[in-house]
Order: C-alpha cells, then sequence, then structure tokens
C-alpha cells in the first residue's frame, strides 16, 4: 500500500518503499508540520545518497548533521534531530538487523510493538500510539490487543498523521489539531 502523507509523490515514495524512512519521518514529526517531517527522509536520501541505517549509522556526525541543516533542513531543530536519527539507526541496525520493519513484523503482540517502539529514542507514548496506528491503518500491521494499547488513534476520524492519506485528510487533521489547541488553551 502507497503512503500519502507528505504531498510530494517522490518524498511519500520513500515512505512507501522503506520502513526505516517511515520510522525517521514519525521521530521528525515533532514541533514541525507533519507533512514536512515526514519529508525529512527524501532530503536525507537526496543529499546523502542512501537512506540504509547502516549508513547513516556510520556516517561522521557533524557532517551528518550539517547535510541535516542544509536549506531546505529536515527540521526546525537539524542538530538534534540529526543525531536522534543516527541513534535510531544504530539501533535498528544492532537491535534488528537493519530492518527497521522487524521492529513490527516480529512483535509478539500490541504490547510487546509498543514497547519497542517506545524503546526508540523521540518515541513517547502518545507518538508510539500514533505510530502504532499508523501501521495498522495504513499498511494493514494490526499484531493482537492493537486498539486496546492506541485508544482514540484507533477510532474512525481525522486525529493524526494515521488519517492522513490525502490533502483533504490532511485539511482534516490539521482542522481537529487546531480545535483540540483552542480547546486546550480555553481550558486554562
Amino acid at each position: 500500500m502507497a503512503i500519502h502523507i507528505t504531498g510530494d509523490d517522490a518524498a511519500d515514495q520513500v515512505l512507501t518503499e522503506s520502513p526505516f524512512a517511515l520510522l525517521v519521518g514519525m521521530m521528525l514529526d515533532q514541533q514541525y508540520p507533519m507533512e514536512h517531517a515526514f519529508r525529512g527522509p527524501a532530503k536525507v536520501l537526496d543529499r546523502f545518497g542512501s537512506f540504509e541505517p547502516a549508513a547513516i549509522a556510520a556516517a561522521e556526525p557533524e557532517a551528518f548533521a550539517s547535510l541535516c541543516a542544509t536549506p531546505p533542513a529536515i527540521h526546525r531543530f537539524p542538530g538534534s534531530m540529526a543525531a536522534r536519527m543516527q541513534e535510531v539507526a544504530r539501533i535498528v541496525e544492532d537491535t534488528y538487523g537493519g530492518d527497521a520493519a522487524r521492529i513490527w513484523t516480529e512483535a509478539a503482540d500490541a504490547k510487546d510493538l509498543m514497547k519497542r517502539v517506545q524503546a526508540l529514542p523521540g518515541f513517547g507514548k502518545q507518538k508510539a500510539q500514533i505510530f502504532v496506528t499508523l501501521l495498522a491503518k495504513q499498511l494493514g500491521v494490526r499484531p493482537e490487543g492493537w486498539e486496546q494499547q492506541v485508544g482514540a488513534y484507533s477510532e474512525e476520524g481525522y486525529r493524526s498523521v494515521a488519517d492522513v492519506v490525502d490533502p483533504a485528510s490532511l485539511q482534516k487533521v490539521r482542522d481537529h489539531k487546531k480545535q483540540m489547541k483552542a480547546a486546550a488553551k480555553a481550558a486554562r
């Protein structure tokens, strides 16, 4: 199944073809517009020539950070995100033999999958829930008990990047996030 998050066919193709790119896109999705975050892996691939975890993990940190900061940067905090990306790459390489998909294909159940994702840098509980929902909704990865692990994210609606399949659904997710921020602000 093809991923359609970024609004850029080439960037979406990188996400579709590379489980590691999808994982990194989710890692980059914080304090930055989601479609731009998910374009980060394609930018790295274009500039670095590879998006293999082993190559990224082995890259010289300062040179890799510089590559990530080249305009347009991969994130509003390119240096810290470059370091985090290299750390995720090392974990994928060392723990999963360079195959990010093993994080979800070898999980015993949804609880184990949540534990595996939360063990990665940049993945707290909420982000792990969103990523597990993305795997379920976009890729059909539904380990036993996934709905219980992700809560409201598994419901129908437009809550997160897991619900983005086209420009219209992206706008609905943005509208939902805007409403949630307004409600939180009003509650203060």
